[in-house]
């Protein structure tokens, strides 16, 4: 699986594989990648502001 279908399984913007096994520790693990990318982009959205946007109007 490449790694544009994961991210876009872990945001919920394509269906995931149904045959792929379904266990808790699966679930666990995809929740943990999805909270770690979701502050990846958070970070990024806050270093392009304060380094990029707010000099900008200085």
């Amino acid at each position: 699986m490449g790694i544009w279908r994961q991210i876009q399984t872990y945001l919920f913007i394509k269906k995931r594989d149904p045959n792929a096994p379904d266990t808790k520790f699966v679930k666990y693990m995809h929740g943990m990648n999805r909270i770690s990318l979701l502050m990846f982009l958070v970070a990024l959205i806050i270093i392009l502001i304060r380094y990029v946007i707010i000099p900008l109007f200085r």
